[in-house]
């Protein structure tokens, strides 16, 4: 399918905020060798009321990491398929995560590229989807910001996408919790907390809080830290479309390492999450900003397109959770 960059669409794409990703813009991508993908993906489908058209089995191999070949010919039989109205996707399955040094999501986003990820701790391929207006990325840059939501628990992935749809709309008065911790090279994106509160307490009650965290948090919205494990994470409380993640070297890897999976926070009742798949370092602009993130999120962005929004950095970092989840739509 070919897909051509228009200058009037990118004007266009600046204006389009109030918009945002609609069901019909979301292609839903599942594996049509695994029963659990393909039960999920109906599931998905039919509870976001996905059009038929843009939902799309592939023969995924079932490992942790594909090679960029592997790639190319699945994204190349995904995009003969897919309607040219969409401009994100959403893989059902729990694995492949990555691609080589690149997560699945960038990977499909973009293709492989190695810029995005082979300079290792050096700094990566940038975004241009950071910090910016409207939501038309298919269109003006070529790219489908891809989001994962792992099939291996079905009844997680229910939860999850149940999660994200009660979450539409609610403007809920939660808290968003910007956490220091004493693990001084995790701990980079405290240098930004201030702007943060600054910029968004109108909007969202934003707490500065340290480690350790003894207390029950409830009503949580967003949780970011940065740890290799987080030790208060069943005191936590999410709100339906809550964001959460914790800067580290491997979150994204979802069969586990010594360090938490991102997959740890949907099963603690987060609808959203963001992991590194290989070894970033900890670059600032290769993690969520969280002023950045909640600033988009606050302002009626799907949690997709915040999530995106909020990363400089995306190749080694994995998105996972439900990308509809809308809770300030129309609150703005």
């Amino acid at each position: 399918m070919a897909r051509v960059l228009l200058l009037g669409l990118a004007l266009f794409a600046v204006g389009a905020a109030a918009e945002g990703l609609s069901p019909n813009e979301l292609g839903v991508i599942y594996n049509r060798n695994d029963a659990a993908s393909v039960r999920i993906a109906q599931y998905y489908a039919l509870r976001r009321r996905i059009p038929d058209r843009n939902v799309i089995g592939l023969a995924v191999p079932d490992r942790a990491t594909i090679s960029r070949e592997e790639l190319k010919a699945l994204r190349a039989a995904m995009l003969q398929t897919l309607p040219t109205n969409v401009q994100a996707l959403l893989l059902v399955w729990s694995r492949p995560y990555a691609v080589e040094c690149m997560s699945v999501t960038t990977a499909f986003a973009a293709g492989y590229q190695p810029g995005f990820c082979e300079p290792g701790c050096g700094r990566t391929m940038s975004n241009p989807l950071y910090d910016t207006p409207g939501w038309l990325p298919a269109d003006t840059i070529g790219w489908l910001p891809a989001m994962l939501l792992p099939t291996a628990d079905e009844v997680l992935a229910k939860n999850v996408i149940n999660q994200g749809i009660r979450a539409d709309g609610t403007a809920p008065p939660g808290t968003a919790y910007l956490v220091r911790t004493q693990d001084t090279a995790r701990n980079v994106r405290a240098r930004g907390f201030a702007d943060a509160e600054a910029l968004l307490s109108s909007r969202v009650r934003v707490v500065d809080i340290s480690t350790p965290v003894q207390e029950q948090l409830t009503n949580t919205l967003a949780y970011f830290t940065g740890v290799p494990r987080v030790e208060e994470l069943s005191r936590l409380h999410f709100l339906p479309g809550a964001a959460a993640d914790h800067l580290t070297s491997f979150g994204g890897q979802l069969d586990g390492t010594s360090q938490m999976s991102a997959l740890e926070w949907l099963r603690q009742g987060a609808t959203g999450s963001y992991g590194s798949v290989s070894e970033p370092c900890a670059h600032l602009g290769k993690f969520p900003s969280p002023q950045v993130f909640l600033d988009h999120y606050t302002r009626g962005d799907s949690l997709l397109e915040a999530y995106w929004k909020s990363v400089a950095m995306p190749g080694q970092g994995l998105f996972i959770g439900e990308p509809l989840a809308r809770p300030y739509h129309g609150h703005s």
